[in-house]
Formats: structure tokens, sequence, C-alpha cells
């Protein structure tokens, strides 16, 4: 039965077994996690479509199948509904008295699979082929999910103490507007979270620091005519062109100040997408009333997300300056022909901008206490030193920091360029690793 539990409430354990009082044993842990139920796991996740829909969530029955899953585990489990079909699941394990609390955060929905007919293999099989899973999700991050799960079950099943407790956070609508953790966060279960592993493919690397994301519209407008009596009208493409080319140059201005990230590379402002009109169909010997942009800029520690804002601001508010004192004044020959003949009544020009998504960059020091446990982990189990890297896109785990004040570390299996692309699979031997690294690195952050 799963049940809903106040965040703000004490959490009495509902675990099977009694854990019992010995040294720490990763090696205990680690044979617990058993390869076939690994894979087996990740094939039932990927086999649930969780496709993340606006109008009407998607990602229900997933996580209502990891709800089971994390209750057959002994686990105390919170199903929180953040938008009709779309549930955050919480898990909870107690261990031993007072302690920090671990965070594993994953999420269920998936980018859309496309053409199905364009894949090798059904998106929602959970092929297994040679040293693959193929599916939509395998890589981004049913995956990781699935290794998450395993390495809590092995800990669990163990009886290896710790101090504290564990929270895995399984979060709906990352690929989105990231509503989930919004959700977990102003719902006070961010409030006891000491520092989270943020399970994403990321070649498993140790990824202390990842790229921040403004999301922009930008909208000019002007006066609809004939394509054939443009002077009838105002055209708002021109200045769009103007506001990109002077944007481009803010771009540029960007890279030289800050240079190349060590582990992020440069940053970006990219224009993603170009449309006249915004509203109805476009056609050629018609002026559209508006034309629309929208930005992707993507920013690296050391941009100041206000001043981001302040200058695209001020780059609209002078081509909105420029244009209309031209109107005014009829300084253009074509504006004056405008102003002989009459036909300016009702021309005018503006220029919006809309800031819809502000996800600032992260850094976490390699000083904190989970970066050091999860490199620990990794010299651990594989006998070598962990290669520190950074992610090159937004995660759950820009809030978990920004809103919350959370140090996070992002690794997990799968290869980075991989998601979002027809046939993306993830290694059987790297998410095996994973599930591994995900249990000492647990232990190691709540031994210490």
């Amino acid at each position: 039965m799963v049940f809903t539990l106040s965040p703000y409430l004490p959490i009495t354990p509902s675990l099977s077994h009694q854990i019992a009082e010995e040294p720490l044993k990763i090696d205990q842990v680690i044979k617990g996690i058993k390869r076939d139920e690994l894979l087996k796991l990740t094939q039932e996740l990927i086999r649930v479509p969780s496709v993340r829909c606006e109008d009407r969530g998607g990602e229900g029955k997933v996580a209502l199948f990891v709800a089971r899953h994390l209750e057959e585990m002994g686990l105390d489990v919170v199903v929180e509904e953040v938008e009709p079909g779309s549930p955050n699941v919480i898990g909870i394990l107690q261990g031993q008295g007072e302690g920090s609390c671990l965070m594993f955060e994953c999420h269920t929905d998936v980018v859309t699979e496309g053409d199905p007919s364009e894949w090798k293999y059904d998106p929602y099989e959970g092929k297994l082929i040679g040293n693959r899973i193929y599916g939509r999700g395998a890589c981004d991050t049913k995956g990781n999910l699935a290794a998450a799960l395993k390495a809590v079950e092995a800990i669990c099943r163990s009886g290896v103490p710790f101090k504290g407790k564990i929270l895995l956070g399984i979060l709906v609508d990352e690929e989105g507007l990231m509503r989930g953790v919004k959700h977990f966060i102003r719902h006070g279960w961010a409030n006891h979270v000491n520092a989270a592993i943020i399970c994403e493919p990321v070649d498993n690397h140790l990824c202390i620091t990842q790229k921040g994301a403004l999301r922009v519209e930008l909208i000019t407008t002007g006066k609809m005519s004939h394509g054939a009596m443009p002077l009838a009208g105002f055209n708002p493409i021109p200045p769009m062109v103007s506001i990109l080319q002077k944007i481009k140059h803010l771009e540029e201005e960007e890279i030289e100040r800050l240079g190349k990230d060590s582990f992020l590379g440069y940053p970006s402002i990219t224009p993603t997408v170009l449309q006249a009109p915004v509203k109805g169909e476009p056609q050629l010997n018609v002026v559209p009333y508006q034309c629309r942009a929208l930005l992707d800029i993507r920013t690296i520690p050391g941009q100041s997300h206000e001043a981001l804002k302040k200058q695209l601001e001020d780059i609209l508010k002078e081509e909105e300056r420029v244009v209309c004192e031209s109107l005014r004044s009829g300084s253009l020959r074509e504006i004056r022909e405008i102003l002989e003949k009459g036909l300016s009544k009702g021309i005018s020009f503006e220029a919006q901008l809309n800031i819809f998504e502000d996800r600032p960059w992260t850094k976490t020091s390699k000083e904190e206490p989970i970066v050091q446990a999860v490199a620990k982990a990794y010299q651990s189990i594989t006998g070598g030193e962990p290669v520190y890297d950074g992610v090159p896109g937004a995660t759950d785990g820009t809030f978990l920091t920004a809103w919350a004040g959370i140090p996070i570390v992002t690794i997990g299996a799968g290869k980075r360029m991989v998601p979002h692309q027809k046939d993306e699979w993830v290694s059987i031997e790297d998410l095996c690793l994973t599930a591994k690294l995900y249990a000492a690195s647990a232990l190691e952050f709540l031994t210490r």
C-alpha cells in the first residue's frame, strides 16, 4: 500500500530487518547487487512509456510501478501528485540514529521517441543486444534510476549499518520545466537533505559543475500589410534581425570575457526558433504583424544571470528607441514616403522580452563531503581515480542547489551524447558499475 506522509513529521522506518551492529563492509553490499536483477528492472522501466505530455502528465504509470517496488524493498513511500498524471515518488530508508540525509535524484519522464519506424528496435521493448539495452530512457535516465533502486536495495538487504537516512527522490518533468523538483522543494522535502547525487548519463564521470540556462522569448510587433505595399504597414522582421545580430555580439563579448571553462566549455546564446507570424499561417505576400524568436542561453560559472537579463533588455530598448525615433521623424526615405502619403496612422513598433525560465549554473567544491565520498567510492570500486567533469545541460540538481543550497554531484551510466536520439542505449557494464558506485558512495557519505 502506498501512503502519504507529511515531510515535516518524523518518519518511522518500516524496514523488515534489523540493522546489524558491525563495521562498514562495502564489499558485502556490492555483492548484493545482482546483474540480472538490475537488467530486468531497467527493461521493466523502459517498457512503461512515460513521455511527458503537458496537458495530461504521462509519468503516472511508471511512478506507481516505482512506488510499489520501493514499498517491496521496505522503504517508507510517499506519492505526491505534482499535476494530474504526474506524481513525484519519494522513498526513505532510515539508518541508525541521527545523521545526514543523502538524496538520490532521478526522473521518470522521457522525451518523445519520434517516429518509431526510424528505430532499429521498438523504443519501448527494452531490447537486450550484446552489451547494450536499447529503448527510450535506457540512457536518460531509467537505467540510472534502476541502478539507484538496486543500490539502495542492496544496502537495505545487507544489514550494514549507517547513520542518518537515504532519500530516493523520483521526480517528474525533468525534461520540461522541472516542475517535479520545484514541487519537491516547495513542499519541504529538501529542508533536511544534506547532499544529493544526481543520477544522469555522464559516462560515470564525477561532475561537480553544470551550465546554467535562460529560456528567452523575444517579440517584435509592427503592423500587418500587403507584401506589395509594405509601406502601408511596418515589418517586424528586420528589427528582429538587428536584435539578433546585437545578441550575437553579446555572446562574443561574453566568450572573450570569460574564456573557456575547463569542464563546461564556452557560454552560448543560441537562437533556436524564428517565427513570423507568431499566430496563424505564414503567407508570402503578407507582411506579418509580429515576429518571435526563442533563445537558448547556456551560462558558465562567473556569469551573472541578472547582468545578462539587463543586457538583453538594453538591446531591445535601444532597438525600439531607434525604430520609433525613425518612425516619428521620417528620417528614412521609406518613412518620409509613409508620412507624405498619410499612411502612418496606426503604425508603431514594440520590442518585448520574456524570460520564462531561469536555471542558474552550479559549482560544487572538491572539498565538499559528498564529492569526497563519491571520489573515495570510485577509488574503492575501480582502483583508479575518478574523472572530474561538468554537465553540459541543466538537471534537477540546478534547483536543489540554487533554491535549497544542497551540494550536488552528478554521476551515472550512459554516453552523454546518446540521450534524446533514436536507438538510445546504455552499456550493461557501465550500468553495473553505476549501481556499485551509488551504493558505495552512500555508505562512504553516511558513515564518515
